[in-house]
This record gives C-alpha cells, sequence and structure tokens, in this order.
C-alpha cells in the first residue's frame, strides 16, 4: 500500500512519491520523533529507508527514549540543507532545503529474522564500501538480542523542496562562513 502523500502548506515546494523514496534512500540521519509521557521527543538516530515494505528501521539501545516510545505513533523527518540565501532585509533570508517527513506505526521488531535483515540493510546503506565476513564480522544473534530494533510503517508523507538558481546573489555555504 502507498503511504498517502500529504502536500506541505507551499504546494510550490511539494514533491512526488519518487522525489520522496530518492531522499528517504540517500538520507543521512533523521529526526525520529515520537510521544512519551504525554511530552514530544525527538532523538536524532540512523535509518535505513526499505521500499518494498513501506518502511523505515531503525536501531536503538533496549531501553532509553526511542524505545521506550514504541509501540505507537511515529514520525521521522530526514532533511538536506542547501545554501542560505541573503536579502537586503532580514526576514527575507532563505535557506535552500531538502525534506521528507513520514508518519506511521512505530513498533519494535520482535523478530529475530526481520531484525537482523534490518541491521544488514542499516550496514549495508551506512558501509556500502565494507563487505560483512571481509571487513567484519557480520551480525551475530547474540547482538540482536542486545539491541532494539524499531519499525515505522509509513502511513503517510510529506516531502518538500527549495531550490534557487546557481548564480543565486551572495548564496553561500553555511561551512563555508564558519571555517569548517
Amino acid at each position: 500500500m502507498t503511504p498517502e502523500h500529504i502536500h506541505p502548506r507551499r504546494k510550490d515546494r511539494s514533491k512526488d512519491e519518487e522525489w520522496i523514496r530518492s531522499l528517504l534512500h540517500r538520507g543521512g540521519a533523521g529526526v525520529l520523533a515520537t510521544i512519551q509521557d504525554g511530552k514530544p521527543v525527538p532523538i536524532p538516530l540512523n535509518y535505513v529507508y526499505v521500499e518494498d515494505k513501506d518502511a523505515v528501521y531503525l536501531h536503538t539501545g533496549l531501553k532509553g527514549g526511542s524505545r521506550n516510545s514504541f509501540p505507537g505513533p511515529a514520525a521521522l523527518s530526514v532533511f538536506e540543507m542547501g545554501r542560505l540565501l541573503p536579502a537586503d532585509e532580514a526576514l527575507e533570508f532563505g535557506v535552500e532545503y531538502a525534506s521528507v517527513v513520514v508518519f506511521g506505526q512505530g513498533s519494535v521488531v520482535e523478530d529475530p529474522k526481520e531484525a537482523e535483515a534490518a541491521l544488514v540493510s542499516i550496514m549495508e546503506k551506512y558501509a556500502p564500501h565494507l563487505q560483512a565476513g571481509v571487513d567484519y564480522r557480520p551480525v551475530a544473534p547474540e547482538e540482536i538480542r542486545r539491541t532494539a530494533v524499531l519499525r515505522i510503517d509509513i502511513e503517510g508523507w510529506s516531502g518538500k523542496e527549495k531550490k534557487e538558481a546557481p548564480d543565486f546573489p551572495g548564496a553561500y555555504w553555511f561551512d563555508d562562513v564558519r571555517g569548517e
């Protein structure tokens, strides 16, 4: 089932499902948002999007903020920051960006085979140049018991992007002005 496409307020920046899937695949990290004891809890985590399941997998400790919020409603925000866009007035300054927010139901993966497949997918995403069994020891059953693998079944998503022309006057990268 394809997730419901939720369009942002700025429809001119709304992106289609193919674009959303692409950003979910290439995104470096996401911010998991859940509710814990009636309070919002945002937690930055690595993740992997598994397209054929319309699900996002994350791993975390057996105890703690993200694990304690599951099962339940969850969202994940993935974004890329582009150039800063100066203007003559402070309120008119802008920034280029690309972002996706997924919404769904979070659960703890109890099936060891699904948990292992998720962890392998995470390794393949973040270390595609390394090979299990050659460059590192593959995931072992006892390790699966020492971590929590979380899953968000995506029910809805939204994607948007703001990108200006390459010759935007005065545009600059945040890291360039910070000396990095």
